[in-house]
Parts: C-alpha cells; sequence; structure tokens
C-alpha cells in the first residue's frame, strides 16, 4: 500500500518548469501537498524537500541532503518550531535545521541549502536558485 501511495504522490506532483527564461519550477497544486510534512521535488540532478507547514500557513524548501550522512532524507523529517523558528528534524539522526535559514539548530557547523517559495493561482513554485 505505501508504495502505491508513494508512486501516485509522485505523479500528483512531477515538476514541470514553468518556461526557459523562469527561475521557478511548478512542484505541485496546494491540494496535494502534504498537511504539516514534506515531499521530495525532482529537479534534474536535485532533490528539494518541500514543507507545508499548515499550522503556521507556510511553505518552506530545502535540499533533501542530511549534510551529516549525505542521506536523502529530510523531506520524511518532522517539522516543528523551536522558540518560533520553524524547523525540520532528520529521521536518521535527529539533527534539526532551520526551515528559513538552513542554519543547524543542534550545535553543528553543517548548514542545509534553503530555497524560495510562492504560491501562485494553486500552484506551489520553488525558486530553482538557493536563498542559502
Amino acid at each position: 500500500m505505501e508504495n502505491g501511495l508513494i508512486k501516485n504522490l509522485y505523479n500528483l506532483i512531477k515538476p514541470k518548469i514553468m518556461n526557459e527564461q523562469s527561475n521557478w519550477l511548478a512542484a505541485c497544486r496546494v491540494e496535494d501537498a502534504i498537511e504539516n510534512g514534506g515531499v521530495c521535488v525532482k529537479h534534474g540532478e536535485d532533490q528539494i524537500a518541500l514543507f507545508y507547514f499548515t499550522r503556521r500557513n507556510e511553505w518552506y524548501a530545502t535540499q533533501n541532503e542530511c549534510p551529516h550522512k549525505k542521506q536523502m532524507a529530510l523531506s520524511r523529517g518532522m517539522i516543528g518550531s523551536s522558540t518560533d523558528e520553524p524547523k525540520v528534524a532528520c529521521p536518521f539522526h535527529k539533527k534539526t535545521f532551520s526551515l528559513s535559514t538552513g542554519e543547524c539548530l543542534s550545535g553543528d557547523e553543517c548548514a542545509i541549502k534553503t530555497y524560495p517559495v510562492k504560491v501562485e493561482n494553486g500552484t506551489v513554485y520553488i525558486g530553482t536558485t538557493p536563498k542559502s
């Protein structure tokens, strides 16, 4: 059942480039996003984790790779807040990262890339140039 759900979800959110001169990737429709969770969006060779933080009514995008062990896992991490800072915890190592800045909140020197996100006409777009 889980494999079928993942395949169906991937087909729903299979990304498309808006046009050749755009820096925005159409990732999914708002109604297809997972509430208070993340999904992985493939863009060429890159994997971007897209998070819909419904409790805050906010969207975030980061690299999907956890810098600790180089595993593509952040999209499966738990999201929450630490002193009003939105964060994601790697599901394997529990290291936490700011969804806003990419800073490691667990005290390590590593950080993750973050990407701009916008919603227009019911479609979620990810900026293909990292913010950090």
